[in-house]
């Protein structure tokens, strides 16, 4: 999301890839979702393959 940008203020390139892949980690492996049982999405899909 943008608003992560913004609060870093002026970033190197090195320092913007860094805190993208940061969100995208807290995205995909921390945030919980109601929709998903309140599991992440990682969490869901793990939990999905061991019920097949």
């Amino acid at each position: 999301k943008t608003e992560s940008f913004y609060q870093e203020g002026v970033l190197s390139v090195a320092e913007l890839t860094e805190v993208i892949d940061d969100y995208i980690h807290y995205y995909n492996h921390e945030r919980i979702s109601l929709n998903l049982k309140k599991l992440s999405p990682v969490g869901y899909r793990t939990r999905l393959e061991k019920a097949v």
